[in-house]
Parts: C-alpha cells; structure tokens; sequence
C-alpha cells in the first residue's frame, strides 16, 4: 500500500513507515465476509461493494471464492451497468480472482430507456414508443460490451405498474434483434417468484450456452492502450484526452513498475460517455481523463475521467438516521 512519495519520487508504503501491523489488526476481523439472508431467506454475502462509477464496483474476491465453495450456483453484482462495474468485474476481479464467468444478465427497465431516449423524467409513466425507440442504443451499447467478453448475455426487462404491454414488446422484441435473451422479470411486484423464468434462462445458458470468458485488454500494454481500450470499445469514444499532469503521472508510474497494473475508470454513471448529461448511445466523442491515482495495494490504476468526484455521494437523509434499538433492545428502522 503506497501512502505517499519521497521527494525525488519514490513510492513510501505502510511497511516504511511500520503501519502494517496495526492496519492488519484493524482490519483482522473486517477482512471476513458477512454472511446474511435475503428477505425471502436466500444466504448472501456482503463484503466490499464500492461505488462502480469511482472504484470497481463488486464485492470482495474472498467473498465470491467462498460462495463458489459454498453454492453450486453464485450471482454477483457488478454496480451500475456494463461500462463500469460490469468491465471492471471482467477485468480486474475475475482476473485477479482466476473467475469464469459463465453468464451475465444485464438488467433494464422501460423508463430507464425512455429517460435515455429523451424523455422527461416527470413524463416517464407515461407510454412514449418514440422515446423508448430512440433509447434502445443504449441497451445495444451493454449488450454490444458483454459480448466482446465472450459471455452469453441475457435481458432482465423488469416491470413496473405503468409499463405498457406495446413498450414492453418493443423492448423485448429489440433485444431478441440484437442477439440476447430477455426475461420479462416482475421482481418489483412479486419478490423472486417474478425471476423465475429468469433464474430458469440463466441456468440454460451456464448448461448449453458456449462460454468463452476473456478480458478485452492485456496487462502487457501500456497504460495508455489500456485506458484507450476500454474508452473505445466499451464507452464508444473516438480517443482519448489527457490533461498535462494526468499524462505526466501514468509515465511516472509506469516508470515505477505500475504499468502492469490493470486500470480502474472513474467516471458518470449517468452516460457511457464522461459527461453526465449525454444520453443514449453516444457518438463522436472523446473521453478526458484528468488525473491518475495509485491503488497499489488494491492493485490497480485509477484513471478519473470528466468532471468526476470520487467522495461518494449520500442521500440528504441517510438512512442511519432511522435506525436505532428500541427498550427490549430489538433493531429497528432497517426497513
């Protein structure tokens, strides 16, 4: 872990500083996955998990590895959509983790296509086959990502109330075009019973589906051609920008020995672009990346596109506010 550098340069890390004794005694219980159940009593591990859009998106490596000792069967979530925790999952977890995924299920709804086809996000229950038509790239553009990994791909098309039966043909229509399966999920309404069928395709595809899992770059290339990669066959970009001390840092690393690492994008969740206010499936764009940040004990580069943040963003009222013990020291306020 390297927590700064020396004045001509040099990374300085825990052990220099003898920190890595009493960071592993903090961490000596935090390091164990939490084993929890689902509503409907399904076991679940809940280790990591951090922001997709500023970090990679997925839970713990050791947490995957016990559920797959444990389970015939593992689901993980990989935050956000393909252009980020998806990617990162493919190639930074399941790389370093030695995974094969055998299935990725990409999940939409019909409002979220139609806020990405223009429409306005107070006319959203509305049908609107104009706006949902001109969102459909969008969902080509994850499906379009996941293959490049050469993992089969299916379609969660989650309903709700106010979907129409036409909008959700269209949808299910336009992904059988372009190559995927789709479920037409009810989640929402019913719990996992609204997943059966899906739980159901995604069993088929593992069983008789070719799945040939690979990353989409090489830990050999520069840190540069990674980063150029992923900006252009995942986000869709024509290049890539960099701001002078952002180009001035990937050289240094490299020059340190970090150009082996794999890289970590931050960037909008909001667009595949870096710009959160571009919908749909963007063209003719570059992406900007503006600084490089080390995260060698994490093992990877951290490249920060656009305007982005990377204090995670809270609700205005979190939800600690509402937990508390009561007299008879029962939890509540979770749900």
């Amino acid at each position: 872990i390297v927590v700064a550098y020396t004045y001509d340069g040099k990374p300085v890390t825990a052990q220099d500083i003898k920190a890595e004794g009493a960071m592993t005694a903090l961490l000596r219980d935090a390091i164990n996955p939490n084993l929890v159940q689902t509503i409907e009593g399904v076991p679940a591990f809940v280790h990591g998990g951090p922001f997709a859009n500023i970090a990679h998106g997925t839970n713990s490596i050791m947490a995957t590895c016990m559920a797959l000792k444990l389970s015939d069967y593992v689901v993980t979530e990989a935050g956000f959509a393909s252009d980020l925790g998806a990617e990162k999952f493919m190639d930074i977890a399941s790389r370093y983790g030695g995974f094969n995924p055998q299935a990725v299920v990409i999940v939409t709804t019909v409002r979220a296509l139609k806020l990405h086809g223009g429409a306005a996000k107070d006319q959203l229950k509305n049908e609107d086959i104009e706006a949902l038509i001109r969102g459909i790239p969008n969902l080509e553009a994850h499906i379009d990502n996941m293959k490049q990994f050469g993992v089969p791909v299916v379609v969660a098309l989650n309903r709700f109330v106010d979907d129409t039966d036409a909008e959700l043909k269209l949808v299910q229509d336009a992904a059988r075009n372009l190559g995927a399966r789709i479920s037409l999920a009810e989640v929402w309404a019913k719990g996992g019973d609204g997943a059966l069928d899906l739980a159901d395709q995604v069993l088929d595809m593992i069983e008789n589906e070719k799945n040939n899992y690979h990353p989409i770059y090489d830990l050999k290339m520069p840190l540069k051609d990674k980063i150029h990669t992923i900006a252009t066959k995942v986000y869709g970009a024509d290049d890539v920008a960099y701001e002078d001390k952002a180009a001035k840092m990937l050289k240094e690393l490299e020059e340190l020995g970090y150009g082996n690492l794999p890289v970590c994008m931050a960037k909008t969740q909001m667009s595949l672009s870096d710009d959160p206010t571009v919908k749909g499936r963007p063209k003719n764009f570059k992406i900007t990346v503006r600084e490089i940040r080390l995260s060698a004990g994490a093992g990877f580069i951290v490249a920060i596109c656009g305007a982005m943040m990377t204090m995670p963003g809270l609700p205005k009222v979190p939800a600690a506010e509402k937990i508390d013990v009561d007299s008879e020291g029962r939890i509540v306020g979770l749900f």
